[in-house]
C-alpha cells in the first residue's frame, strides 16, 4: 500500500504535516509506505530536527504550492509541479493507492473530477464522514459539503454509496439507511426530499428506514446511514465541530465529545471518484494530520472506490 501526502497543503504546513506523518509511521506494516509530496528541502530539514530518517518515507519533490487562497480550477491547471497536482497524477499512473490533503480543498475536488474522474455512473460525488453515536459505534453521513443543491436521484444515490462505505469501511453487515428530514412523516420536507423519500422506499437495495429528524442524530437509535444534501451536511458537520469546542470552553469532558474531535476523524473520503482520496481540514495540525493519514489507509484497506465501481 503506498499512501500519497500533499506536504503543502494546509494552514500549518509544512511542519504540522511532517509532524502528522512521522506520528503515523507507528501504524504502518512493512508492506506500507507513506509518499511525502513537496518541497524536499523543507521536509529534509525538518525531519533532520525530528531525528527521524529521511529512508522512513519516500519524498517526491514539487516545486510549487497551490495556496489556501487561489482560484482552484486556475491553480490546479497552471501550477502543473504543485502537490496536489502531481499527487493526482500519480494516482491516475497508479503509483499510489490513496492520497490525501488538507490544502486548498477546491483544487482537491478539481483534481479529483478531471484526473482520476468520476466513477460512470455515479451522477455526483460526495464528501462523506464518520458521525458518533452515543452507544459507541460509528455511522456515516453524506454529503457535507460537496452539493449544496441535490435533485432525489442524486439524494437515492448518496443512499447507495454510504451504505457502500457503512458497510466495507464501517463493517456493518446490513447497513440501514435515514433520509434527514424536519419530521418522520413521509409527507414532510421539501418536494426534492418528498421524491427522495418515494425512491429510497422503494429500491431494493437500500435497507431504508425512513426520515430521520436532527434530534435523533448522535443517538443509539441513529440510523448507519445519514443522507442529506451538502448544504445541510456541512452545517451539521460545522454544528457538531461547535459542540465539541464549546463543551470543553466550559470544563466538560466525556470520551463522546473526544468523537467530535474533527482532530480524531482527520479527514473526509471523496466517494464516487475512481480514486481513494480522503481530504483533511484546513486547520489541521499534527493529531488530525496523523488521523488523515489513517482515515486514508482505512479506505484503501477497504478497496473503497474499487467497490463502488462495481456495484454502480
Amino acid at each position: 500500500m503506498r499512501i500519497g501526502l500533499d506536504v503543502m497543503g494546509g494552514d500549518f504546513a509544512p511542519d504540522a504535516i511532517i509532524e502528522g506523518a512521522v506520528d503515523s509511521l507507528k501504524h504502518f506494516s512493512a508492506d506500507n509506505k507513506l509518499v511525502l509530496l513537496g518541497d524536499e528541502s523543507s521536509i529534509l530539514r525538518k525531519l533532520e530536527v525530528m531525528k527521524i530518517s529521511p529512508s522512513s518515507f519516500e519524498i517526491v519533490h514539487t516545486s510549487e504550492v497551490i495556496e489556501m487562497g487561489d482560484h482552484p480550477a486556475k491553480a490546479f491547471s497552471q501550477k502543473k509541479d504543485s502537490s496536489i497536482s502531481v499527487g493526482y497524477r500519480m494516482l491516475k499512473e497508479a503509483t499510489l493507492d490513496g492520497f490525501c490533503s488538507a490544502g486548498n480543498t477546491g483544487a482537491m475536488l478539481v483534481g479529483a473530477s478531471y484526473t482520476v474522474n468520476v466513477i460512470p455512473g455515479v451522477f455526483r460525488p460526495a464528501l462523506a464522514t464518520k458521525i458518533p453515536c452515543i452507544n459507541g459505534r460509528d455511522s456515516v453521513i453524506l454529503d457535507v459539503g460537496l452539493n449544496p443543491d441535490c435533485k432525489p436521484d442524486v439524494l437515492l444515490q448518496y443512499g447507495i454509496l454510504g451504505t457502500l462505505y457503512a458497510k466495507f469501511v464501517l463493517e456493518i453487515e446490513n447497513p440501514t439507511v435515514g433520509l434527514l428530514n424536519i419530521g418522520e412523516e413521509e409527507t414532510k420536507g421539501t418536494t426534492d426530499i418528498k421524491a427522495a423519500y418515494e425512491l429510497m422506499k422503494e429500491h431494493p437495495g437500500l435497507n431504508f428506514r425512513g426520515n430521520i429528524e436532527g434530534n435523533k442524530l448522535f443517538h443509539e437509535n441513529m440510523t448507519d446511514v445519514v443522507v442529506c444534501d451538502g448544504f445541510v451536511g456541512n452545517i451539521v458537520l460545522k454544528q457538531a465541530e461547535a459542540t465539541y469546542t464549546l463543551m470543553k470552553k466550559i470544563n466538560i469532558n466525556h470520551p463522546f465529545l473526544d468523537r467530535l474531535n474533527f482532530e480524531n476523524v482527520g479527514g473526509t473520503p471523496i466517494v464516487g471518484i475512481n480514486a481513494n482520496v480522503v481530504i483533511g481540514h484546513g486547520i489541521s495540525k499534527r493529531k488530525a494530520i496523523m488521523n488523515m493519514i489513517l482515515q486514508t489507509k482505512a479506505v484503501v484497506h477497504a478497496n473503497l472506490a474499487q467497490k463502488i465501481i462495481e456495484a454502480i
